[in-house]
């Protein structure tokens, strides 16, 4: 039996945006639920694309977007690679999905909370903990909380299943999503074993998907790899630009200074440049705005202007 990797933007789309009970499933064991209560009952599906109010402003568009029975949204994302605007992108996304809400002449009261559950396959945080919960809270007193937007990011790279202390759907879960790729041929009874998992797992066959849907996947893999090798190569180049006026302004300013001022500059310029040459290429294949932008981490804005 041969499988697709769970990560990938089709398999994933197949598995949390066509099947209610998964991505209930899902979205309980990850969100910080403190209550049976809080827990999602019902779901239907919403357009995954955010259309603006304002014609001039641009759309979004993510992986899965759903409401429950009490009119909670929750967004859910895979993003492949972390770059430093994928924050303010999701940001820039719940806050649109909260804002729809409110249609003329209804009270703010009726205003029902956003959640945006991140899944990222990389590294972006020096803490130890894989998973991150950002709330709006008073600086001195956190117990203080704005209600309304609520932020999950989870590192998948980081996650191991020793802490069984844990939920154990929460486990399943992210098992599910980091142990199969398609170098597995023999899933653990741990997860086969649960209906929920092994309902996903049978959705990611290879056989549940047609040729021209297994060549998409194919190319996205091939773009998220063409892209990881010239940023890498983009940082390397940096970093030896970066030295090297480093010194040179170090000289006047100090070292030290000047180095790690140099090597800084030199990397983000180096690797903006690449991301750009790289989205040049995609938009020239005929990739749209939304892929280019979970693979490169630019704007749709930059993108158009390209």
């Amino acid at each position: 039996m041969r499988y697709l990797d769970p990560k990938a933007d089709l398999p994933f789309k197949k598995v949390f945006g066509e099947h209610h009970d998964l991505v209930i499933s899902f979205l309980n064991a990850l969100l910080p639920f403190e209550s049976a209560e809080e827990e999602i009952k019902s779901v239907e599906y919403l357009a995954p694309e955010l259309v603006p109010n304002n014609p001039l402003w641009k759309d979004s568009v993510v992986d899965v977007r759903c409401r429950d029975g009490r009119g909670r949204q929750f967004i859910v994302e895979m993003q492949m690679m972390w770059t430093s605007e994928y924050k303010q992108r999701v940001l820039f996304n719940a806050s649109k999905a909260y804002v729809r809400q409110l249609e003329r002449g209804r009270n703010f009261s009726m205003l029902q909370p956003v959640y945006s559950l991140n899944m990222v396959n990389d590294t972006f945080s020096d803490s130890e903990d894989y998973y991150h919960d950002y709330r709006i809270v008073e600086s001195a007193d956190t117990k203080q909380v704005i209600e309304g937007l609520r932020f999950i990011f989870i590192e998948l790279p980081k996650f191991t299943p020793k802490n069984f202390s844990e939920k154990k759907m929460k486990v399943l879960w992210l098992r599910y999503l980091t142990e199969i790729d398609e170098k597995t041929r023999k899933v653990s009874p741990d997860l086969t074993g649960n209906p929920e998992i092994g309902k996903a797992i049978e959705q990611i066959e290879e056989a549940a998907f047609t040729d021209d849907e297994l060549y998409i996947y194919d190319r996205f893999w091939d773009m998220v790899s063409t892209a990881k090798m010239q940023i890498t190569s983009s940082r390397k180049d940096g970093m030896r630009k970066g030295l090297k006026e480093g010194m040179e302004k170090g000289m006047e300013k100090g070292m030290k200074e000047g180095m790690e001022k140099g090597m800084k500059e030199g990397i983000e310029k180096g690797i903006g440049e690449e991301r750009i040459r790289t989205a040049r290429k995609m938009k020239a294949e005929g990739l749209g705005t939304d892929m280019i932008t979970k693979i490169t981490g630019l704007t749709p804005n930059d993108i158009d202007a390209l």
